[in-house]
């Protein structure tokens, strides 16, 4: 089975269509407004429109409201909502009820204990997101370009879908992988050429990076 891609954090009409025409299976776009890649809902609605419905458009948030998410999925038809923030399981679980769209949880990662700990939301979430966990004086959650060990990936048991983010690139999205046994990567600042302006070229190295893995 291939490796699917996700790119998270898009801001710009060009950058969608390159992901698109390449082949890209998810699409993110970011609704925290401390993020270098946030896009007001006005604007995600004109990046979207041309998007075709096999590629899966994801909502990241970070702690949200009812209402946040009420307001967004009103004029966005969103295939994923990611929660990317410290809601707690019985939180992802109320979004999951409410909105009755699937949910993706991401998990923080330094330790195993931290993989063991996504046990907590196997029964809330339709997804988990493993990225590394922020250092302290982080001003997000996510989107740091920082990768952490990925054969701790070895440890999951769980029985739900993941994908893997956190620093990948095209030069090391292959050794990723490999080391953590992922069917699905999760890229952000690896195809920009500074925070919130992706590459277009990068974009096709990267996707053309990941195909070029054995299944």
């Amino acid at each position: 089975m291939a490796v699917a891609v996700k790119i998270c954090g898009l801001t710009d009409a060009k950058a969608i269509t390159t992901a698109v025409d390449a082949g890209v299976n998810f699409i993110g776009l970011v609704f925290f407004r401390r993020s270098p890649r946030f896009v007001s809902i006005e604007c995600a609605v004109d990046l979207i429109s041309g998007v075709p419905r096999a590629v899966t458009t994801v909502g990241l948030f970070v702690d949200p409201t009812d209402s946040q998410i009420e307001k967004t999925l009103k004029v966005i038809r969103l295939g994923v909502l990611q929660l990317h923030g410290k809601e707690t399981p019985a939180r992802v679980a109320a979004i999951r009820k409410k909105f009755n769209v699937p949910v993706m949880k991401a998990i923080g990662v330094a330790t195993r204990a931290d993989v063991l700990g996504a046990s907590d939301y196997q029964s809330v979430a339709d997804w988990l997101l493993f990225d590394a966990k922020p250092v302290a004086a982080a001003t997000r959650p996510g989107g740091n370009a920082t990768a952490f060990e990925w054969p701790l990936m070895k440890t999951y048991q769980g029985s739900l879908p993941w994908m893997l983010a956190g620093g990948l690139t095209a030069k090391n999205v292959a050794d990723a992988v490999k080391a953590s046994g992922a069917r699905v990567v999760d890229v952000s600042s690896g195809v920009e050429t500074q925070p919130g302006r992706k590459s277009p070229a990068k974009i096709r190295a990267f996707i053309k990076a990941v195909r070029a893995i054995p299944g």
